[in-house]
């Protein structure tokens, strides 16, 4: 039976590079609000900087800041940068 390659071992699908585990922060903006999640772990393309998570981890992350953004309405925070760090 022949072995499935795991994510890492697959080359980037944009450019062809490999790819590399890291920690990475990601930005998001929303009606002038921004949210910020720090330590999410990813697979990055070390040729173009493309960014991959597991199955599922993209959903993971969009729901994680859409819940900052419904704190920071609820909270009235529209100004500066609500974080989260995982």
């Amino acid at each position: 039976m022949k072995k499935q390659k795991g994510l890492m071992d697959q080359p980037c699908s944009e450019c062809g590079g490999a790819l590399e585990g890291k920690l990475i922060t990601q930005e998001f903006e929303r009606e002038g609000i921004k949210v910020k999640l720090s330590g999410i772990k990813a697979w990055v393309c070390q040729g173009c900087g493309e960014i991959y998570f597991q199955p599922g981890g993209g959903d993971k992350v969009a729901k994680a800041a859409n819940c900052l953004f419904e704190l920071a309405v609820a909270e009235k925070q529209h100004k500066g940068t609500l974080t989260a760090q995982i």
